[in-house]
């Protein structure tokens, strides 16, 4: 009953139009002012004991690294390098497109980040060679999504910070699907690239694909430094958030020098605004947390599927039914801060491995950010292509069959998601 209660005062405050942080933030205190006897200082102690992690550190620093990578050239030299590899191909463009929207998401940890960086470059020489303006929209906000899969990244960081499970393990768990989904993604935009007879670009030389590899190397090494940097444990996830942050900062202002001094203030800014609302989401989604907790409702919730005597597949099969219905509603952050800690006991009881549980969860919001009414892929492709949210639903629906294919495979197949970070975990 309670739960029902919760639930409902929850979505009439979102009805309105209210943003999520201050609807979750409104639901929490007026149930537990009205309907317990939850003393005041309990919630406001636990407003500050939520934020404490030492993971949620890591937030705030992949935001300022994937803002200086925006800004500062990477994105186009990962492109340069991207369509030598794979241009001479049907839809070599677009195929370029989904390469370096891989290689950007594997520095930046944000998907609107990777949208923007690489779109904003790649549609307009797009529609330029006659590709048709849909069909790079479709890709760019599909491949876009890889941004949250393939790591670092922030929709990870937020559910290891809700369930407590290692974020290395999910940052290793999250490299062969995110591949796997990138070369998919890929393989759906040759095809209808040689079924229409898009047009491709000369075959580059050797030499041609060694240069923009070498003009692109400080940005791909990123890569090698925060993945090897938590494969060899040298430093944790949280450490390597802080370096990428400053090798970003030096190779956008030193290195490239794409990237003048006036401009870092505002860079500074704009991350400091953007991990401010991320954490001010977090501190209610938090108090939310603590509500359903004080409620006994994962707990009832999972008791009660026990009895029904569903099996993990089952449980899988609605987890994901709910996860593709909250991305109708919600943004990703949101979604994972408020549903991870309702289906973690359960997936626990019935034996689910919490890493699996993670990729499920993050493959699922890649696919809400890409159909409305709340895709934010969908926005952001929607301002750089001047195309309606409509037009471009339509467009990226190949790639979204694939992605729901995909989420599929995720689910039941998850030796996919566990074989890497078993390798080098241990089981």
């Amino acid at each position: 009953m309670n739960a029902a209660i919760i639930f409902t005062l929850l979505l009439v405050l979102m009805l309105t139009g209210m943003p999520i942080s201050i609807s979750l933030g409104l639901t929490v205190l007026t149930f537990l002012f009205t309907m317990t006897t939850v003393p005041i200082e309990a919630v406001a102690l636990k407003l500050f004991t939520g934020i404490e992690k030492f993971e949620i550190m890591a937030i705030p620093f992949f935001i300022l690294a994937g803002n200086f990578l925006t800004h500062g050239g990477v994105a186009r030299r990962m492109i340069n390098f991207a369509t030598s590899m794979v241009g001479h191909w049907h839809g070599g463009l677009a195929l370029g497109g989904v390469m370096a929207c891989a290689l950007f998401a594997a520095v930046s940890g944000s998907s609107p980040a990777t949208v923007v960086a690489i779109g904003s470059i790649i549609l307009p020489a797009m529609v330029k060679q006659g590709y048709p303006r849909g069909f790079g929209a479709g890709v760019i906000t599909t491949s876009g999504a890889l941004g949250i899969l393939i790591p670092p990244s922030i929709v990870m960081v937020m559910y290891s910070v809700s369930t407590n499970t290692s974020v290395g393990k999910l940052f290793m768990a999250g490299v062969v699907p995110g591949l796997m989904l990138a070369g998919l993604l890929g393989l759906t935009t040759w095809y209808l690239a040689r079924k229409h007879n898009y047009p491709r670009l000369p075959k580059a030389s050797w030499r041609q694909r060694w240069n923009s590899f070498r003009q692109s190397m400080w940005g791909l090494l990123l890569i090698v430094i925060v993945m090897g940097g938590i494969y060899t444990g040298v430093f944790t996830p949280t450490e390597a958030a802080a370096m990428s942050a400053v090798y970003a900062f030096i190779v956008a202002v030193f290195v490239y020098k794409d990237m003048g001094w006036k401009k870092v203030p505002k860079v500074l800014l704009d991350s400091a605004s953007m991990s401010a609302m991320l954490l001010y989401i977090i501190t209610n989604a938090v108090l939310f947390s603590f509500l359903m907790t004080s409620e006994n409702i994962p707990q009832a919730m999972a008791g009660w599927i026990m009895d029904k005597g569903f099996g993990a597949l089952t449980f899988l099969l609605v987890v994901n039914v709910l996860l593709l219905l909250a991305g109708n509603v919600m943004e990703p952050s949101s979604i994972v801060l408020i549903m991870a800690p309702i289906l973690f006991p359960v997936a626990m009881k019935l034996g689910i491995d919490p890493v699996h549980l993670g990729i499920i969860m993050v493959v699922n919001m890649e696919v809400g950010m890409c159909h409305p009414p709340v895709g934010l892929n969908l926005y952001v492709a929607s301002g750089i292509t001047r195309m309606g949210i409509s037009e471009l639903t339509v467009a990226v629906l190949p790639w979204l069959f694939t992605m729901l294919g995909f989420l599929l495979l995720i689910t039941y197949i998850p030796q996919i998601s566990l074989w890497l970070p078993n390798l080098v975990y241990g089981n």
